[in-house]
């Protein structure tokens, strides 16, 4: 056996050894026919030394350093309650972003309930674990990772996602547990459970603000000490009935599940 040919396989073999884990896994990962096209598309650019090969994967590695910078750009505006697409305000909800102004919105869908697709002219419903609408307006339903039907936008009415009643109950635990809320008097953790928990909006100035109390000395010490400023009532009156200040909290907002994007914290270990 030839000498050179023995360490070129030899160099051959730990190139193949030390391919990149990433690389291993999308292909891994690449459904079947494109994990074809990949292959395909590797031995028509490949090189003696690779040189080909890696050129584009930086390129493509490029791109996605690109796409991640503006995907958290887009989810810095919408923390800021700001529309990525058009600039307007968003209602926001533990889980939905939603823009009346232009339609733009993301929302979680079940983990483990089901999803119908309600089809046209029929009482006929196609179940899967997952319905994306395309942008063309066609539905793909999914079901045990694969694709069940894709159905043309002029055959489906509407989408259903049943949240089964475990699952909702699981959600309203985890956000209530990563909770922590600082009473607005004392600074330290409130319960929301516990008796004596307040959640109140009142107007210092011409805005509405958001306070919550541990116990209800905290909050009448709290009023005693700070008086509403907009109008005389302003602790007690219903927010839904007045119009003296600005509002900046939406009619529902007395609600704990509210209240979590101003104050959802990972607990501290």
């Amino acid at each position: 056996m030839p000498m050179m040919s023995f360490f070129s396989r030899k160099r051959d073999k730990d190139k193949e050894e030390e391919a990149p884990t990433a690389e291993r896994a999308t292909k891994a990962f690449l459904p079947d026919e494109q994990r074809a096209n990949f292959e395909l598309d590797i031995a028509l650019l490949e090189d003696e030394d690779g040189t080909q090969e890696q050129r584009l994967l930086k390129v493509a590695e490029r791109e996605v350093f690109s796409a991640a910078e503006e995907s958290l750009k887009r989810l810095h505006v919408i923390k800021m309650g700001r529309c990525p697409v058009c600039g307007e305000h968003l209602s926001q909800h533990i889980s939905a972003n939603i823009c009346e102004s232009c339609g733009w919105n993301r929302y979680d869908t079940p983990k483990s309930g089901t999803v119908r697709v309600h089809l046209r002219q029929t009482e006929s419903t196609i179940e899967g674990d997952h319905a994306y609408v395309l942008k063309g307006g066609d539905c793909l339903v999914v079901k045990g990772d694969v694709v069940l039907a894709r159905i043309p936008a002029s055959s489906f009415s509407w989408v259903e996602y049943v949240w089964s009643d475990t699952e909702l109950e699981q959600r309203q635990k985890t956000f209530t547990d990563h909770l922590q809320i600082a009473c607005g008097w004392c600074g330290g953790l409130c319960d929301t459970g516990k008796d004596g928990f307040h959640l109140v909006h009142v107007a210092f100035g011409v805005s509405q603000e958001r306070y919550c109390f541990c116990s209800d000395e905290c909050y009448e010490a709290f009023r005693r000490m700070y008086p509403a400023r907009v109008h005389r009532n302003c602790y007690d009156r219903n927010c839904n009935d007045c119009d003296f200040c600005v509002k900046r909290y939406g009619d529902e907002a007395d609600g704990i599940r509210m209240i979590a994007k101003d104050f959802l914290r990972m607990p501290k270990k």
